[in-house]
């Protein structure tokens, strides 16, 4: 694979350099293994940054448009945090090869 910036937290310097191997790549770095569920985030948060041209701005929005978009089971806090632990929408949009979200410590 070849050889991809990242800045010290771990986030792509060019989302140009993302591919499911980066991914899983990143995703393994956090022992996570990713499987249909996390695809299907990944995927969406993807399709997010095309909509707005931005990552979801905090956790609690990335919850919300989850929710939104994917429904009441998989868009709430405990689901995501299970799948992205510790800040799920940083950790998901890190995996993602998005931009970290501004408002996520």
């Amino acid at each position: 694979m070849a050889m991809v910036v990242r800045n010290n937290e771990g986030f792509l310097e060019n989302a140009a350099d993302w591919t499911k191997e980066v991914a899983t790549m990143i995703a393994a770095e956090d022992q996570i293994e990713l499987d249909e569920k996390h695809w299907e985030i990944i995927n969406f948060l993807r399709f997010f940054y095309e909509e707005h041209e931005m990552s979801p701005p905090s956790n609690r929005l990335f919850v919300k448009a989850v929710k939104e978009a994917l429904g009441e089971d998989k868009g709430n806090s405990i689901y995501l945090m299970q799948l992205f632990p510790g800040t799920p929408a940083k950790t998901a949009c890190r995996i993602a090869g998005l931009p970290r979200p501004t408002n996520c410590l």
